[in-house]
């Protein structure tokens, strides 16, 4: 029997919530705030470190935590991750327990014109999160990772797979964090998760990615660019999966492991479109191109290792993924949905 053919698992209880105060880095942005109700949900005190920044408007991030800055459990600090004194000063005023990295310098096209940011940002960014973890008694680190350090291997991806032919400056920062926190681990016993997340999306999505871009070109009638000719495959994953997941690996027994949270299922871009349109009410109006550089062809996670070790199966299937995020867009854009 295969994890697929197995049921889901509830979160284990074990370790709990109950006075683990947890700093979550990127805490103000998607994954972030999604990440933030649920822990204050399960009875952590959350600490955000976000700062903020103009890669798309601060606005929408200030406003994804608006609601959270009433709760006593919550608090929100605007810096940066590089900035070591900062961490200090955080951890002097709540006795940090664990770290769930998230802040990064995000986008694969993004990182071709500016590989040197990256470098300083989910690089240097994350060493420095790895040196405060192990000068100040951090209990677990979790780092976000992504699927993009598999780059163009065989399908499906496998926690296993080498993965040290990575096509973006992107990805190549992503595997680098990886592996100073597999260091930071060896040298120092430092319980860590390296996630790698499989295009995620849903509520509050970044507007620059896919399934938001899509989403609010085609209720506006515009022609949506699709590259590699809408052939392109992604493993499409709901943010409440991902939230799972991460709430998993804060949960179970940890010395150091790499987590796919994916959703098992690759979907052409066309489909996707496609379904967009749909729950729009709108026939989506599309330019295609050719894969751009530092794209890759296809994803596709297995989830066997993160089934048998997190209990990690995801619950929101793409059509329902998709329906509950038009919704969404619809309601906070004040789009119109049409008929087809």
């Amino acid at each position: 029997m295969t994890w697929q053919d197995r049921p889901p698992t509830a979160l284990p209880k074990a370790l709990g919530f109950s006075g683990r105060k947890i700093l979550v880095t990127g805490g103000a942005g998607f994954i972030g705030s999604h990440l933030c109700e649920a822990l204050l949900a399960h009875g952590a005190e959350v600490i955000s470190l976000d700062n903020f920044s103009d890669n798309y408007p601060p606005a929408i991030k200030k406003r994804n935590i608006s609601g959270l800055l009433k709760a006593a459990a919550f608090s929100s600090y605007p810096g940066d991750i590089r900035d070591y004194s900062l961490l200090v000063r955080i951890n002097r005023r709540h006795g940090l327990t664990d770290i769930v990295h998230l802040a990064a310098l995000a986008g694969v096209r993004k990182s071709l014109l500016d590989p040197l940011e990256y470098v300083d940002v989910d690089i240097k960014g994350t060493v420095n999160l790895l040196e405060f973890a192990v000068k100040h008694g951090i209990q677990r680190f979790i780092f976000a990772s992504s699927s993009s350090v598999y780059g163009a291997g065989p399908l499906p991806f496998r926690e296993t797979d080498r993965v040290d032919r990575p096509v973006s400056p992107y990805a190549a920062a992503k595997r680098a964090g990886e592996l100073f926190c597999r260091v930071y681990h060896e040298l120092y016993r430092l319980p860590v998760a390296c996630l790698r997340f499989f295009t995620v999306y849903g509520p509050r999505q970044r507007p620059d990615m896919a399934v938001h871009y899509f989403t609010r070109l085609i209720a506006r009638g515009q022609k949506a660019p699709v590259y590699g000719f809408g052939k392109v495959k992604r493993d499409f994953t709901y943010i409440s999966d991902v939230v799972d997941g991460i709430l998993r690996t804060l949960l179970v027994p940890l010395a150091y492991d790499l987590f796919n949270l994916g959703s098992a299922e690759a979907t052409p871009v066309n489909r996707l479109v496609a379904m967009i349109g749909k729950e729009l009410g709108k026939k989506p109006q599309v330019t295609h191109y050719p894969l751009q550089a530092g794209d890759v062809p296809a994803t596709l996670a297995d989830l066997s290792h993160s089934y048998n070790t997190l209990g990690y199966k995801p619950k929101v299937p793409l059509a329902e993924g998709i329906k509950r995020f038009v919704a969404w867009f619809l309601r906070e854009s004040g789009e119109p949905a049409g008929q087809n």
